[in-house]
């Protein structure tokens, strides 16, 4: 695996849940389905999982709440930054949100879960018109 094995910090926006993870359990996935895309207001979410032992939260963990049957989910209380998804079939292992690592480069995903569900305007990307900061006023 080329993830990195040392441990990493990580945390919400606001900086009130830090935590640390240690050895990825398997290569981050970038998720499209319907209840991440909701629970992260966001097109896809990539997730790295971690055996539950090498995740450890600071003075303050997230809140979680029960996001559909066998789901529960951990983000920040004070920012609402999506930071966990834990499956009662998986009770051994947590994913987190690896854009809440202090350096998600270095856990870049390796492949695409859930494609079904895939917004159509997410297969184009390369076609839209980028700018480095913001969009340029014509």
């Amino acid at each position: 695996m080329s993830a990195r094995e040392e441990p990493q910090p990580g945390g919400c926006l606001c900086g009130a849940v830090r935590f640390t993870v240690r050895s990825p359990a398997s290569p981050p996935a970038l998720c499209h389905c319907k209840s991440c895309r909701k629970a992260c207001g966001a097109p896809a979410v990539a997730w790295a999982t971690f055996h539950v032992s090498n995740v450890d939260f600071d003075a303050s963990p997230p809140t979680y709440y029960r996001s559909s049957a066998g789901v529960t989910r951990g983000f920040c209380h004070v920012c609402g930054t999506p930071l966990t998804y834990a499956h009662d079939d998986y009770p051994d292992y947590v994913d987190v949100t690896v854009a809440s690592l202090d350096d998600p480069e270095s856990l870049p995903p390796r492949d695409q879960i859930w494609t079904g569900h895939r917004l159509a305007w997410m297969e184009n990307l390369d076609d839209m018109p980028e700018y480095e900061r913001t969009r340029k006023e014509s």
